[in-house]
């Protein structure tokens, strides 16, 4: 397929509506409190049956030193680096909890660790949280995984950077955000270019496979031409992939954006003209449309996985192992495990008791039925390939997808009417005015969202 993107500012204003990010379907409005560490268990134990999928895991280490009004992430800001010791001691309690769950055959293919800020831990931390990911599970040694962390670029040493590829990871992204003084001011994150660029260098002479720059357009104070010299700044130095993220202002559910001046936002005008603007940058560097936020260089795994249709999408982006099995450890963590999605608890208050006392702290989650495993795979192809082999899906699903979508096949007609995609009995593509609107697509095709459209998600420009 052709990666590309046509920005058509009418149609983007027409279908700029609120909608999920389908980094999961269901999406986590449908978790609920009936799926319980005794379903989790009972779905890891079936997804040890042969063939065996390889796993991944997710490590939250919820810590900052400072909060970034921005944020809507599970965080916890504190200057008391104490704090981490306890909350890693309960995290290797719930690696053996969880390995215990799984065949010891199973590879580890991808590991990521998120935040918060993993870098907040010490090294001597990271070295001992990497050796007990290892004692629990098999971690591969031959650098062949996808082993990746996120870095603020504020909190690395020196030999940070060395330690991290030494215990194995291979990638990492960098939160930048945006380079203007007075967006970071705004936003209290206060970060230089030589600090971030240090960083990148380093990451480059001590071999990471791939580097990614996370930036967010709408900030206050932000107007095109400042986004834009970041752009510039940042293409200069050609990281691997860039996620250029939509900044959704929500107040009431994200304490740390109330202080946020809402006066000093750019108005919906501009950051479509910062949206244009970037595509334009972006696609001029060399740059291919990934989908939702994100961007790559041809030759990044990412580009390749999409053009050669292994492409997948979980709840940390993009990823290039859709068959794996997603464990999710520490507060907020998500899983995916078998045909189920489920959450650990969300604090430092609930997780450590359900730890101390044996308990892998899930306490909500899904398992999916015969139609939400359908629409998943409708939508994870059309969200990561823009295309959809209708054959192939009636096939494999033994429908007839006309007759089984009758009520879709008429809304789509609408949008092919307007050029966001194009149909036949055979397939479905998604036209590239239509790409960077791929989750209005997708929502026609999202049965909870039909029964129920007073969700509240962020808007999908």
């Amino acid at each position: 397929m052709q990666q590309t993107i046509t920005f058509d500012i009418d149609l983007i204003r027409r279908y700029d509506k609120a909608g999920p990010r389908y980094t999961s379907y269901p999406t986590a409005i449908q978790f609920h409190s009936g799926f319980n560490e005794t379903t989790y268990r009972e779905y890891a134990q079936q997804s040890n049956a042969t063939p065996l999928k390889p796993l991944s895991l997710y490590v939250h280490l919820p810590f900052c030193d400072t909060v970034c009004f921005y944020c809507a992430c599970n965080k916890i800001a504190t200057k008391n680096r104490s704090l981490t010791n306890p909350y890693l001691s309960h995290i290797y309690r719930e690696l053996a909890l969880q390995s215990a769950l799984f065949d010891r055959e199973r590879v580890v293919t991808q590991l990521h660790w998120g935040g918060g800020t993993p870098t907040f831990i010490s090294h001597a931390e990271m070295r001992e949280l990497m050796g007990e990911i290892d004692k629990n599970f098999r971690l591969l040694k031959d650098d062949t995984g996808e082993y990746s962390i996120e870095i603020d670029p504020r909190e690395t040493r020196s030999d940070t950077i060395a330690l991290l590829r030494e215990i194995g990871f291979n990638r990492m992204s960098l939160g930048v955000q945006d380079f203007n003084p007075k967006v970071q001011k705004a936003v209290n994150r206060i970060q230089s270019e030589e600090q971030t660029f240090a960083v990148l260098e380093k990451a480059r002479c001590e071999g990471f496979k791939s580097v990614s720059i996370d930036l967010i357009y709408g900030l206050p104070h932000q107007s095109t031409d400042s986004f834009s010299e970041t752009l510039d700044k940042i293409i200069a130095v050609k990281p691997n992939r860039l996620s250029v993220f939509n900044y959704a202002h929500l107040p009431t559910i994200f304490k740390p954006q109330r202080r946020i001046n809402e006066t000093d936002l750019p108005s919906p005008a501009e950051k479509l003209t910062i949206l244009q603007q970037m595509i334009s940058q972006l696609t001029d560097a060399g740059y291919v449309y990934i989908g939702m936020d994100h961007f790559a260089l041809p030759d990044d795994e990412l580009a390749l996985a999409q053009r050669n249709g292994t492409l997948y999408r979980n709840f940390q982006g993009y990823s290039t192992h859709a068959d794996c099995d997603l464990i999710g450890l520490g507060i907020t963590s998500i899983s995916k495990v078998g045909d189920s999605y489920s959450q650990n608890v969300k604090t430092l208050e609930e997780y450590y008791p359900q730890i101390e006392a044996g308990h892998i702290p899930v306490f909500r989650g899904v398992g999916l039925n015969a139609d939400d495993k359908l629409r998943r795979a409708i939508i994870t192809q059309l969200i990561c390939h823009f295309t959809l082999d209708i054959a192939a899906i009636e096939k494999e699903y033994q429908i007839d997808f006309k007759a089984y979508f009758a009520k879709e096949w008429v809304e789509l007609e609408a949008l092919q009417t307007d050029g966001l995609l194009r149909r036949d009995d055979q397939r479905i593509d998604i036209l590239p005015a239509g790409r960077l609107l791929v989750r209005n697509v997708c929502m026609t095709f999202d049965i909870y969202l039909r029964q129920n459209k007073e969700q509240r998600f962020s808007k999908v420009i």
